[in-house]
Formats: C-alpha cells, sequence, structure tokens
C-alpha cells in the first residue's frame, strides 16, 4: 500500500494543465479499502474494489512503450469469443475463457499450471444471447469463484484446479445463463444471471464463500402474482414496484430484469450497487400495456452487503422498451464536483448517456450524451427522467433509433485515471429500426423480444453490405466526468472493441474487433504503439508485475453479441482459436502465420423452394437463428454459415441438426419445441434462397 500511494503522488504531481490532464485537480483523495490495490498483482475483477482498471505501474509508459513485445503467448482450444479480464496473484495469472473453463498460467514463463472445466452441455449454448463468453472470476483466500454459463457457482482450489464446492444458483427448466463474473463482498460472493431476451425473472445472489451457502437474493422485478418470495427484496417490491407494473406478456415470460454483469461492492459505504437489465419482453407496450416505470428494470440499485436490503435506486430508462440496459460497468470514485467532494458512482449505459450518480444517496448528479442519439433529447436533472423523443415510443410503423440494443457502450470495461481525472471507454454508433411485432405470442425458450422490422435483415448484396459496414462507428472516448464532457476521442475500425486499463504510465491500453491491440497517449489520444493480434482484441486487459518486469496482458478470440450475430466486422474468413498474449519491454515472440483458406462457396440445392416457403422461413430465421448465424443467414464467421453448409443440400440432414440436434455436443441444440419439420424446411428454403 505505501508503495502505491507513492506511485500515485509521482503520477498526480506530474500532471500538467494540458487539455487532456486539466481535470486531474477535480479527483479527490482516493485511499482505504475502496480504492487500494497492490500494484504487481491484479486481485479484483476491476483493480480495485471501484473497478477503475488503473495501474500503477511505470516501467511501460509514452517513452519506452515502443519498445513493448510480445513475451510469450498460449493458445486456447475454442475459436469462440473471450471477453474475460484475468486476475494475477503471486505472479499466477488465471482467467476464464469460453464455455466457463478457467486456466492458471505462471505469469513470467507463460507455462499453463493446470486447467478446469466445468463440462457446460453443449446443448446449453442455445439459452445464450450473446456467445458462450465468461468475463472473469473472483479470488479469495486461495480460492477462485466461477459463474458457470449453466448457472452454477463453482469454488475451484487456485493451487490444483480441483472444485471445491459448486452450487446451483438458477432454476434449470428456464433459460438462465451466466455470463458475468462474480464479485465479493467480505466473506460472500455475489453473482447474477442472464436470460431476459428469452424469459426469465432476474435477481442477484450472496453465497458464503467458505461453503456456498446462500445468505440473501434479491429479485429485480416482482413476481406476476405479487406475491413474497421469502427474498431480501420482498419489502420493497411490495413498497415501490409491484405498482409500477401492469397486465401484459411480463406475467408469461417472468419480465427480465437480470443482473449479468453490473456488480459492485463499497466498502466505504458497505453497499453492493447492481446494475439491472431489459425488460422481457423488450416492447413495453407488449410487456406491460405500455403502462408503469417498471422497476427495477434499467436501474443502478444499491443492496446492504450484509442482508442485501434495498438502499436506493436510480432508473436510467423508465419503461424501457429498447434493451437499453443498465448492467454496463459501474465505476466508483470521490470527485470534486461544484467545490464539495462527492462519492460517485459513473456509468456509461448503452442509452448514450454518461451519468454521475451520488453514490450514497442515488440521486442523479449530471448527465450527458456521449453520442449521437436520437430517443432522447437530454436528462431532466431535477427528476432524473429523460426527455424522450416522439419516435422513442415505436409502434407496428417503426422507428429508426440511434443507439440500438447493442448499446452505445455495452459490457466493455472503462478505465478511469487519477492522474488525469478522466474515464475512458468504448463507444458505437450502429441504429437500429424498432417496431412493435405483429402477432406477438410469448414462447418459453425463445426469443421473445416484441420487436421486429425486416428491414434489418442485412443485404446480399457485397457492396452494400461495405457500405453499411463503412458507416458504422466505433471510439475510444476520453470523458471529463465533472464538466461532463469528451476530451478526446481515438476512431477504431468499427464498434465492439475491448475493455479499457489506464496506466501511471500515461497509456491507455485497449483493443478492437479487427484484431488490433493498441496503446494510447492518455493525455492526447494519440496512438503510441499496436499489435496485430490476428483475431479480435475483445478481452480486457490488465497489468501485473513479476521478476522486475511490467506486463501488459490481454485475450484474445472473435465473438460475443455482436461478434456472433453480424458480419459486420473485419470481414476474416478463418477464426484462429483465441490467445492469451503477454507483452513486456524487449519482448521478442511473435505469433505464426495464419493459414490460407479458400472461402467455401455456397452450397447448391437442387430442391426447387417456391418463394412462399422461403418467406415462410425467413421470420423464424432472422427471430431465432440469426443470433448466431447472422442476420441474412451471413455468418460472421464464428458460427458456421449456413449458405455454404452442406446440410443444406439434404433436407433429412437439415432437419437431424435443426429439430433432432443432431450437433448438441458441439453448441447446436435443437428445437423440436420451436421448429415443425415443415418449419425446419421453410428454413432451409430461406437460407438457400440467400444463395442466389
Amino acid at each position: 500500500m505505501p508503495l502505491l500511494v507513492a506511485v500515485l503522488a509521482v503520477a498526480l504531481a506530474g500532471c500538467q494543465k494540458s487539455p487532456g490532464a486539466a481535470n486531474a485537480e477535480s479527483v479527490a483523495p482516493m485511499d482505504g479499502a475502496l480504492f487500494a490495490q497492490d500494484p504487481a498483482n491484479w486481485t479484483v475483477h476491476g483493480g480495485n474494489h471501484a473497478e477503475q482498471r488503473f495501474s500503477p505501474l511505470t516501467e511501460i509508459n509514452g517513452d519506452t512503450v515502443a519498445d513493448l513485445g510480445l513475451a510469450w503467448t498460449v493458445e486456447l482450444d475454442t475459436a469462440r469469443g473471450q471477453e474475460t479480464t484475468p486476475l494475477v496473484i503471486d505472479g499466477i495469472i488465471y482467467l476464464s475463457t469460453a464455455w466457463s473453463k478457467v486456466v492458471a498460467i505462471d505469469g513470467a514463463s507463460g507455462k499453463v499450471l493446470w486447467q478446469f472445466d466445468p463440462q457446460v452441455a453443449g446443448a446449453k449454448g442455445r439459452d445464450g444471447c450473446c456467445d458462450v463468453v465468461n468475463r472473469g472470476i473472483a479470488y479469495r483466500d486461495g480460492r477462485l469463484f466461477l459463474g458457470a454459463f449453466d448457472g452454477r457457482l463453482i469454488a475451484i482450489d487456485a493451487k490444483s484446479g480441483s472444485k471445491v464446492w459448486e452450487v446451483q444458483t438458477t432454476d434449470t427448466s428456464k433459460p438462465y445463463t451466466i455470463t458475468g463474473a462474480p464479485r465479493l463482498a467480505g466473506n460472500l460472493v455475489l453473482i447474477g444471471n442472464g436470460g431476459a431476451e428469452l424469459g426469465v425473472r432476474g435477481y442477484v445472489s450472496a453465497y458464503d464463500a467458505g461453503t456456498g451457502k446462500l445468505a440473501w437474493r434479491f429479485y429485480t422485478v416482482p413476481r406476476p402474482d405479487g406475491k413474497p418470495d421469502g427474498a431480501a427484496s420482498d419489502a420493497v417490491l411490495a413498497a415501490k414496484a409491484n405498482a409500477t407494473w401492469f397486465d401484459g406478456a411480463w406475467k408469461q415470460t417472468g419480465g427480465g430484469g437480470t443482473v449479468w454483469d453490473a456488480i459492485v461492492y463499497d466498502p466505504e459505504l458497505d453497499q453492493v450497487l447492481i446494475g439491472v437489465g431489459n425488460g422481457t419482453p423488450w416492447n413495453h407496450t407488449l410487456r406491460s400495456g405500455g403502462r408503469g416505470d417498471n422497476l427495477f428494470l434499467s436501474s443502478i440499485v444499491a443492496l446492504d452487503a450484509k442482508t442485501g436490503a434495498y438502499r436506493w435506486h436510480y432508473q436510467v430508462n423508465p419503461g424501457e422498451s429498447w434493451d437499453y440496459t443498465a448492467t454496463q460497468p459501474i465505476m466508483l470514485a470521490n470527485l470534486r464536483i461544484g467545490g464539495k467532494v462527492r462519492k460517485v458512482a459513473m456509468q456509461a449505459p448503452k442509452n448514450g448517456f454518461f451519468y454521475v450518480v451520488d453514490r450514497s444517496n442515488g440521486r442523479l448528479i449530471s448527465a450527458r450524451n456521449f453520442v449521437p442519439v436520437n430517443w432522447a433529447t437530454g436528462i431532466d436533472l431535477k427528476s432524473g427522467r429523460p426527455i424522450e423523443t416522439r419516435a422513442a415510443r415505436y409502434g407496428p410503423e417503426g422507428s429508426l433509433l440511434l443507439p440500438s440494443a447493442f448499446g452505445a457502450h455495452n459490457w466493455y470495461p472503462m478505465a478511469f485515471s487519477p492522474a488525469t481525472g478522466l474515464v475512458y471507454f468504448p463507444a458505437q454508433e450502429v441504429p437500429m429500426i424498432y417496431a412493435q411485432e405483429h402477432g406477438f405470442v410469448a414462447r418459453p425458450h425463445a426469443f421473445n423480444l416484441g420487436t421486429y422490422s425486416e428491414k434489418n435483415i442485412l443485404p446480399a448484396d457485397p457492396a452494400a453490405m461495405a457500405r453499411l459496414r463503412a458507416g458504422l462507428k466505433g471510439a475510444l472516448i476520453a470523458w471529463d466526468p465533472v464538466q461532463q464532457k469528451q476530451v478526446w476521442r481515438a476512431e477504431q475500425p468499427g464498434p465492439a472493441s475491448g475493455g479499457a486499463l489506464a496506466t501511471a504510465g500515461g497509456l491507455v491500453f485497449e483493443g478492437n474487433i479487427t484484431g488490433t491491440f493498441k496503446a494510447f497517449d492518455a493525455r492526447s489520444g494519440q496512438t503510441r504503439w499496436q499489435f496485430k493480434a490476428q483475431t479480435a482484441v475483445q478481452g480486457s486487459p490488465v497489468s501485473y508485475a513479476v521478476g522486475g518486469h511490467q506486463y501488459v496482458l490481454v485475450v484474445s478470440g472473435y465473438g460475443g453479441g455482436y461478434g456472433l450475430s453480424t458480419p459486420l466486422g473485419d470481414g476474416t474468413r478463418h477464426r484462429p482459436n483465441g490467445r492469451v498474449l503477454a507483452f513486456r519491454l524487449d519482448g521478442k515472440e511473435t505469433l505464426p502465420a495464419l493459414p490460407e483458406e479458400a472461402l467455401a462457396p455456397f452450397t447448391p440445392v437442387a430442391d426447387a423452394f417456391t418463394p412462399a416457403q422461403a418467406e415462410a422461413g425467413r421470420r423464424g430465421f432472422e427471430t431465432t437463428c440469426a443470433w448466431c448465424h447472422g442476420s441474412g443467414a451471413q455468418s460472421s464467421g464464428v458460427a458456421p454459415d449456413l449458405r455454404r453448409s452442406p446440410l443444406l443440400a439434404d433436407s433429412q440432414a437439415w432437419r437431424a441438426v435443426v429439430i433432432d440436434g443432431a450437433l448438441a455436443d458441439q453448441g447446436m441444440a435443437g428445437f423440436p419445441d420451436l421448429f415443425s419439420p415443415a418449419d425446419a424446411e421453410a428454413l432451409r428454403a430461406y437460407v438457400a434462397s440467400r444463395t442466389r
């Protein structure tokens, strides 16, 4: 701790009044358990409990970063998306990968020490909206804690990699998943879940780290019957939330409100902040008759860390209708605002506004949009509510809105530098047409969005796709949270970049979807260094020290919600397995060359499908299959491109996969509950039509 204080003191003392550092004086002293951090290690998900993702190490800095090179690499066993934030404890790296696997690696040599596979069933992949990713693990007293994709919370011995205990945190009859990292609050392990696109009721749970016994649970939305659960949330749901819900499809779907990412422990106030997600269905009109705020959807909620009792909430989108979740990273800080030191929580959720909230009471301090938005003209600071435009509440005719459900900022972690007073985060500009779905009927284990427009289907024409791809924007933004303004913006080649890391060396590290890992000047945004990783760098970098050297570590691997469902990345045909990449000064390792690969031709189909068959299959494909195989049957290269699959030519083989689940062990479950044999043939007709 004394070393950390000294390093930060030097970094802050060296700040000049340059444009990128002008806000450093707004940073109040940050000490105590909330901000404590061992410079050589990365022991918690966000670097410290405040989740600021700042490394006090300085060996790698603006003067030396040109000499940064690859020290070692470890190839992972899957080409699925990698969104993890590694942990580093006493020179040993612990990280989670796709399919909820965990690997331990020597931080100096790159030697794999052990691997843990929870054996998640491949068929469970059907329940994921956004790939089979995992964003991280937690550590305490020699144990690692993993939230597995199938809803289990597993304690693992950090030395041996053996399982200590496990508990099923979800109802396995429902499409719950876990992709987020557990967090620790004292001796409690906190974990949420996902599944709101399909239809579940969200909650967060706290378990005893030693035994796995449930300590408390907080549900984020009411029961459809309004009755209590015997949970920590009972009192506040009865007092505040029940009256904000009305008749609608939520009574069949569960209402949503999953806590699938942001969970932050604040030891200063002994509270936990959770970010709550979207409703099920998305469409407020169908979900709740277009009435009520639907608490606690799209909210930051503060809970007592020991009991789970409600303290306060701030709802970013009352009556949420766009998948504008508040599950994006929540960061804590002490800032001087208006001449006073304020204990704040900061968030840049999907809706495109950057929020600064008083974390002691939940009152909104300020909010401003960080990208162009057209669903609202601003946030009323008195009420805290958005000032919605007329187009925001879409009907059957539809509205083109910005941002889309991909968000202006999604799960990608933010970083904060006390040396500059700036928050660094990836932003993106991806529009979408929202239209009320005609004839919506809630279905179990299916996507229940309540919004659908065929105008969102991607064009088959390569030239049109190229124009569309060129219009989608992504950038790394440096944001002044006190003045609520952008200080600089570094353009990226597209949306869906990785998380950010700020360092006392005056750098910000971030990867992007085209496979470039970059170091930016923290004050100016100038690119100071870059590395071609051959596949998307969507993991979140960390820094550690071992053997007297500073390392920067990141995990590559293409996929995730955007990467899996949209062929709008770099167009790479071959998606190599993900890799763990460790960099240090004078690193000399290189990556092996990618193999040359010719793009397979479209599969010829002898069957004479009618236009009516293809039309019948279009909606089923776009509302179910496209989440993995791509809009318009154009794959991103993670899941197979069905236009080029040999299965397309054989009706029986196609049916064996789509209905019978012949490839379930590979992640392609069957859908006998959603598709009849005639439906499966219509899907085949639609995919075949996209080859012409």
